[in-house]
């Protein structure tokens, strides 16, 4: 008999539930397919994870420290920093999906994480205002609002590719002119 391995069946039902969840929202994944995917008991993804919306919560949680780890805020340098974020984007559209689904089940209410939410972008805002505080870009936006703007510019035609492909074109030449587009627009808002 095979030994179990608890680490390794939580990181199935993670990896499962990324794409049930990137895939239907909350309200339309399914524990039982998620379990069925991970080649795991139902009963241990509530023992572990909790009822759905707080393995949801979890694995939102888990994918945007991983992006925090892959790609930090660098104000210093936005075009090498929007090119990170967008290249990150492509390879992993689920974080998107992800927030996208938030953003349509939870509207506007209280998210279950949001302290621990704030506290994340805090920190990312906090790098925009010491470069606005050094000179390095403009403070003609808040900081806060600087950030929303160039994080919305960068992530919009990941979350939405029809409209991409509608308005700007489908091909990787019209992608990458996009891409610029984005970059100069970026230069433009913290041009000193």
């Amino acid at each position: 008999m095979a030994a179990r391995d608890p680490e390794a069946t939580k990181a199935r039902i993670f990896q499962a539930a990324i794409a049930e969840f990137s895939r239907y929202g909350i309200a339309g994944a399914r524990i039982d397919r998620i379990a069925s995917e991970a080649k795991a008991n139902k009963q241990l993804i509530y023992a572990y994870f909790g009822n759905k919306a707080e393995l949801f919560t979890q694995v939102l949680g888990r994918c945007m420290v991983d992006l925090a780890a892959a790609v930090p805020v660098d104000p210093d340098d936005i075009d090498g920093w929007l090119d990170r974020l967008m290249d990150y984007h492509a390879a992993h559209p689920e974080l998107l999906r992800l927030l996208f689904w938030e953003g349509i089940e939870y509207g506007t209410a209280e998210l279950p994480d949001e302290a621990a939410r704030q506290q994340h972008y805090a920190e990312k805002v906090a790098a925009v205002a010491d470069s606005q505080a050094r000179g390095v870009i403009s403070d003609a936006i808040p900081a806060r609002d600087l950030l929303f703007l160039l994080i919305a510019m960068a992530n919009y035609a990941t979350v939405v590719p029809q409209m991409s492909r509608i308005l700007v074109g489908g091909e990787d030449a019209a992608r990458d002119r996009l891409r610029e587009s984005v970059k100069e627009a970026a230069r433009r808002l913290v041009a000193i």
